[in-house]
This record gives structure tokens, C-alpha cells and sequence, in this order.
């Protein structure tokens, strides 16, 4: 993998699973796109309407527990942030991915399996120049209690702090340099998490409907309801900024800067996005230069 150029799947690669929120198997490929095609999902069950959304920031239509991408045509595709964090943290600038429903398939509530599916397709490098995002100023988002920044640093840095009134999570910080290594080995298998007291009321609202013990981490009280347990002592908060890593590849490049996010969700992270494309002179597109290019 060369960080100065683009790269796409070696070949095309199939999943099926569950929705998270709808509970519906769908079906889903991963496709080879041409250079500077970036990534778009395409809903195939689609007929009448238009079928292709671009991953992009400005086509984020709902933040409500997970992020869902959209159209003018009102086609959307939600919980798509685990697979772009995969795409950000493996190096894929360009895919399209095919899908028979409304909702990415959630696997089993983590990155991992998404990453075994692309080491299957393999990878393969393209004549074209990958482009970074460069910040050149902080940008900031306030929320009350909630905050996210991108701030200037000569590598994709990830630090994240997340705090809850029960011993099962309690108070859980993590600050690492995000690159494919340290996305495999510090945050790929962390799984998503929720609050059995909670169920009900996402379910009344249309959420939640295909969640379970074997796609997330379910915690009633001070317990951990997983007969396996945590994977890690702080999965909860590894896996927020496995979320946060996903939701930030909408702006279109990888990132040469600094993400804080302090009780952050998806709708925060896409007001962070949304505040970066709004202030041009905060950063800037760059090929990657020779002073850095030891430090990617």
C-alpha cells in the first residue's frame, strides 16, 4: 500500500447480514471503482428512483444512532460508518457498494469482519495521486457537554473521552495515531453499544429492531449482558472513535490532522464535518509532500 497513491479492490466481495435497526437481511458487495471515483453506495433494489448516493458529508440525512446517507431522490442507506471507517483505515480512496435494503448489515457490531471481507477482495493501487485534507487552523463544534475538533497535526490522530453513570463503563479515554496497523490491532473488533433499559423506546421508534447479544454490547444496570464479556476493558470507548474515524472519510480524503471528540456522537461528528467544508481557509487539499511522507 503506497500512501501517494489511490487504491480500489482487487476484485468484488459479497456480505449478508442484519440490519441493526431494521432487522432486514440485506445483501451487500463491495465493487472496484476507477480513480478519483471516491465511494458510492448504490441501492439495488431501486427502480423507479435514483439508486446512487455519494459518501459524502453534505449527504448525511439522519444521525440518530448511526449515520444514514441520502439523496434528492430520497434513497438513503444508513449505518454506513463502520464500513467507511474501514475504507479510511485500509486505504480504499474508491469503491461502490451494492446493496439490496436500507441499512448496511451490522455483522457483529464491529469493524472486523468488514476488514476480513476487503483482505479477501485484496487491494491494488492506482495511477492516480491520493489527496489529503490537510488542516491548516482548528475547527471546533460545541454541543453543551459535547465538543468535536479537527486541529492541525502531520498525521491522522484520533483521541476520544466518553463518560457514563454506570460502573460497566464509567469514565474511558483513548489517544492513538490512527494508521491501517493500529486500526487492526486498537479498534477493528471493538463492537457497538447500547442499554437494555433503552430497547423499547428505539424500538417504538422504528430503531434497534435487529440489535441482539451477538451484534452489540448490551449492558443493563452495571452488567455486561454478553455471556463473553467486553473485549477489551474500554471497547465502549474505542469503538466511538471507530465511529468517529467513519463519520469523518465523508468528507471525501484521509485526514493530516488531530480529531478530539468529548461525548461525541455521529450528529456531532457531522456537524464537525459540515464546519470544515464551511471554512476553506481552516485547510487545505494537498498530494502528500516530501516533508511528510515519513510520518504517514
Amino acid at each position: 500500500m503506497s500512501p501517494y497513491c489511490q487504491h480500489t479492490l482487487a476484485r468484488p466481495v459479497t456480505l449478508e447480514g442484519v440490519g441493526v435497526h431494521t432487522g432486514k437481511l440485506v445483501n451487500l458487495a463491495i465493487l472496484p471503482a476507477l480513480p478519483g471515483a471516491g465511494i458510492s453506495f448504490v441501492r439495488i433494489d431501486e427502480h423507479d428512483r435514483d439508486r446512487c448516493i455519494p459518501a459524502r458529508a453534505d449527504a448525511v440525512c439522519d444521525t440518530r444512532l448511526s449515520t444514514t446517507i441520502g439523496n434528492a431522490d430520497e434513497v438513503s442507506v444508513s449505518t454506513v460508518e463502520h464500513l467507511m471507517a474501514v475504507f479510511c483505515a485500509l486505504g480504499v480512496d474508491n469503491a461502490v457498494v451494492e446493496i439490496d435494503g436500507p441499512e448496511a448489515p451490522i455483522m457483529d457490531g464491529s469493524c472486523l469482519p468488514w476488514v476480513r471481507a476487503i483482505d479477501r477482495a485484496g487491494r491494488v493501487m492506482q495511477n492516480a495521486p491520493r489527496r489529503y485534507i490537510e488542516m491548516l487552523a482548528p475547527v471546533v463544534v460545541n454541543d453543551g457537554r459535547k465538543s468535536a475538533q479537527l486541529i492541525p497535526s502531520d498525521r491522522f490522530e484520533v483521541a476520544f473521552e466518553i463518560a457514563y453513570d454506570c460502573s460497566a463503563i464509567g469514565r474511558q479515554r483513548i489517544d492513538l495515531t490512527v494508521d491501517e496497523s493500529a486500526f487492526r490491532r486498537e479498534l477493528a473488533d471493538c463492537r457497538t453499544f447500547g442499554f437494555l433499559h433503552e430497547v423499547e423506546a428505539l424500538r417504538a421508534a422504528g430503531l434497534a429492531r435487529g440489535g441482539g447479544l451477538e451484534n452489540a454490547i448490551v449492558i443493563e444496570g452495571s452488567t455486561v449482558l454478553n455471556p463473553e464479556g467486553l473485549r477489551r476493558p474500554d471497547e465502549c470507548v474505542r469503538h466511538k472513535a471507530l465511529d468517529a474515524i467513519g463519520d469523518l472519510y465523508l468528507l471525501g480524503a484521509p485526514i493530516l490532522g488531530r480529531y478530539e471528540g468529548r461525548y461525541a456522537g455521529h450528529a456531532m461528528n457531522n456537524a464537525l464535518v459540515r464546519a470544515v467544508l464551511d471554512q476553506p481557509r481552516a485547510w487545505r487539499l494537498i498530494e502528500l509532500p516530501q516533508d511528510l511522507r515519513m510520518a504517514v
